[in-house]
This record gives structure tokens, C-alpha cells and sequence, in this order.
């Protein structure tokens, strides 16, 4: 991890979709599945102090993408996120923590109308001055393990054979760029 957040300037920052990814992967029978969301919009406020640092993100579960139509379809239904009842997953981050050097965002997680507190360990990637258009661009990774029984997504697996895991896994890749001030 490098030790650049430090020289980040404070600012709101507009998740680049064209440059960043949102995905997740589950347990399915014996193997894994990964998958992306192809829709969401966000922000990221940076602070002189990491505690007032903060990032929101609006995901459109109707653009989930697993590559098998059929699966994404079923993902949609009532089954799993109910899109129709429940269009987006909210998050609010809440603040950011640095320990031995390593930053941990909290926040609240909204996902079929179900909040939740979760952290996500978080690797700040550079801050780039000079983007192509002469624009700053922060990058960083962010990750988590939820369980999707906590926001009443899906059913848990018959007797001993588990279906779909529990545990899914949460993977943000994100580039932002500075808004330019008024």
C-alpha cells in the first residue's frame, strides 16, 4: 500500500464508470461464479483528516452480468434481488480508518430495502495530477465479504447440498475524477 493518500486534495471526486468495475463472486454448487454490475454512479469526498472522508454509490441491480443470460435473468427475479421492488443497492460510506498503515472504510449497505453496517478493507492506487484531459484522478480498490441472507437475497441451499454460498464476496476497482470548482 502506498502512502500517497496523504497528498490526495480534499474535493469530491465522480466515480468514473468508463474506468471502473463493481463485482462480486459467490459460491454455486462446486465452483464459483463472478460477476459484474454494468450500471452505477457514485461519489468520493476526500478530507485533510480520513475520519471525514466519505464515498456513496448507486448500483442499478438490473445491469447485473454474470455472462449466462439465463442466471441473470434469475438473479433479477424475486428470487434474488427483486428489481422490481427493489431497483438499486445504496451505499454510504461513513468514514475511512487508517491502521498499520492499512485504510478501512465503514459504511451502510442497502440492498433489497435491508441496511446494514459493513466495512471494506480498502487499497488507495495513486493519485494521478495529469489525467488525459488534464483532470485529477484518484484510483483505489475496495473489498468485503457480505452474506446474502442478511439482505434476504435468495434461499439458502436443501439439506446438506449448498446451491448458492452464503458468503459472497464484494469488488470495487474505481477511478474518480475531481470535480473542477465553480
Amino acid at each position: 500500500m502506498t502512502d500517497a493518500f496523504d497528498k490526495v486534495p480534499a474535493g469530491t471526486w465522480t466515480i468514473d464508470p468508463m474506468h471502473s468495475t463493481a463485482g462480486f463472486s459467490v459460491r454455486h454448487l462446486m465452483g464459483k461464479v463472478r460477476g459484474t454490475f454494468e450500471e452505477f454512479t457514485g461519489f468520493v469526498t476526500t478530507a485533510e483528516r480520513p475520519d471525514d472522508c466519505s464515498a456513496t454509490a448507486t448500483i442499478a441491480m438490473s445491469s447485473v452480468n454474470t455472462g449466462v443470460r439465463m442466471r441473470d435473468d434469475d438473479l433479477r427475479s424475486a428470487n434474488f434481488f427483486d428489481i422490481d421492488r427493489f431497483p438499486e443497492m445504496t451505499f454510504a460510506g461513513t468514514g475511512l480508518t487508517v491502521n498499520d498503515g492499512l485504510y478501512e472504510l465503514s459504511g451502510r449497505l442497502t440492498i433489497r430495502g435491508i441496511t446494514r453496517d459493513v466495512a471494506m478493507a480498502v487499497e488507495f492506487l495513486g493519485l494521478d495530477e495529469t489525467g488525459l484531459q488534464g483532470e485529477q484522478r484518484i484510483g483505489f480498490s475496495a473489498a468485503t465479504t457480505i452474506r446474502r441472507s442478511d439482505f434476504g437475497v435468495g434461499a439458502a441451499g436443501e439439506g446438506e447440498k449448498v446451491v448458492v454460498g452464503d458468503k459472497v464476496t464484494v469488488q470495487l476497482d474505481v477511478q474518480a475524477v475531481r470535480e473542477r470548482a465553480a
